[in-house]
């Protein structure tokens, strides 16, 4: 299928790794301009290089921008540096931030905050100036890679699941607000997806269960309907799509992709 996203300007949070770095390979491979953004520079300048090994074709198209999101003025002063470099941005994927899963009786007043701040103000500050240029345009897509957290109040990751919930919220009510503006803005929800943050999880979950690290992910494996954790590809497959224009009458959504795990009625 053709997802018409050839020359598409894709601006990228959080795209050294993971799912970001997943989406990125994918849009390339659908022909967009993609800018990596990063904190480290290095970082993205390795994630430049595994992504011309697997799309030698992108050499010209791959952008890279460093910034730390928590900080209001570095994201904005981020979002005008790609759109110099690259044009207008069509599309933003936003992946960065992810709250430390700290186990119930390890929390305090700042985990709470750096959770906020890790995750739901690192969306925030770069979707505030830049849908506001779509909106300008008339023309705009925002996917938002959020998480099971903010839907299911996991003991471990409470802190990151209530930033999720804020930014689930705040992601539906900018769709109501622009869409007359010609802007979409949709969910994707991962559950446990085998990236670098995974182990961190399954070792604060082998705490609390007073098991190995090892033992956490075998359960987490035998506890999934499909049997197994989704690869990072599998999840930025959905994330292209509702970036298209294939996609083009959904807006507001927020996918669950966790292989059935949560049986919601939502």
């Amino acid at each position: 299928m053709d997802l018409k996203l050839q020359n598409q300007h894709v601006l990228i949070t959080g795209a050294s790794k993971g799912i970001g770095l997943a989406c990125a390979l994918l849009f390339l491979q659908e022909g967009a301009q993609v800018t990596l953004v990063s904190r480290d520079t290095a970082r993205l300048e390795a994630a430049r290089a595994l992504l011309l090994r697997d799309a030698p074709d992108a050499a010209g198209r791959i952008g890279i921008v460093s910034a730390d999101l928590k900080d209001p003025v570095q994201a904005s002063a981020m979002v005008e540096q790609a759109r110099h470099m690259g044009g207008p941005i069509d599309v933003l994927v936003n992946c960065a931030g992810a709250a430390q899963r700290t186990p119930p009786a390890e929390l305090n007043a700042q985990r709470w905050l750096d959770a906020m701040q890790a995750k739901y103000f690192t969306y925030i500050h770069v979707m505030d100036p830049l849908i506001k240029q779509m909106a300008q345009r008339g023309k705009g897509v925002i996917v938002n890679v959020v998480g099971m957290g903010g839907k299911v109040a996991s003991p471990i990751h409470l802190p990151g699941g209530s930033a999720n919930a804020a930014l689930m919220l705040a992601s539906v009510g900018l769709a109501n607000a622009y869409a007359r503006q010609g802007v979409r803005v949709n969910v994707v929800n991962p559950g446990l997806t085998l990236t670098e943050r995974l182990q961190e999880g399954m070792v604060a979950d082998a705490r609390l269960q007073h098991i190995s690290a090892e033992e956490a992910l075998t359960l987490a494996n035998e506890r999934l309907p499909l049997g197994r954790i989704a690869e990072p590809g599998e999840i930025a497959n959905a994330v292209v799509f509702l970036a298209s224009s294939r996609a083009s009458y959904i807006n507001g959504a927020v996918l669950s992709m966790d292989g059935g795990l949560t049986p919601m009625v939502v």
